[in-house]
């Protein structure tokens, strides 16, 4: 996938994944766009490593995996800006 996918699928995963998680969230579009675009690595690199797949295009495997990841990015985020 392009840089310009790479960005469309985070904004979508990192708005998912806020929709998904109740509360007031700290950071606003651009921490959206970063935590969803780091939550499709980081979910691919858990789900490669426990062999559950990869993120390898468009497919609602692969937005699971990035929803997922961006879910913890998102807990992980508010941890650590309290």
């Amino acid at each position: 996938m392009g840089i310009i996918s790479w960005i469309v699928f985070g904004l979508i995963a990192g708005l998912i994944a806020k929709l998904l998680m109740p509360g007031k969230d700290p950071g606003g579009f651009f921490i959206t766009i970063l935590l969803g675009i780091a939550g499709a690595l980081v979910g691919g690199f858990i789900a490669r490593a426990m062999g559950l797949g990869d993120i390898d295009g468009f497919n609602l495997g692969s937005f699971f995996i990035a929803v997922a990841g961006s879910i913890l990015l998102l807990i992980g985020y508010r941890m650590v800006k309290r």
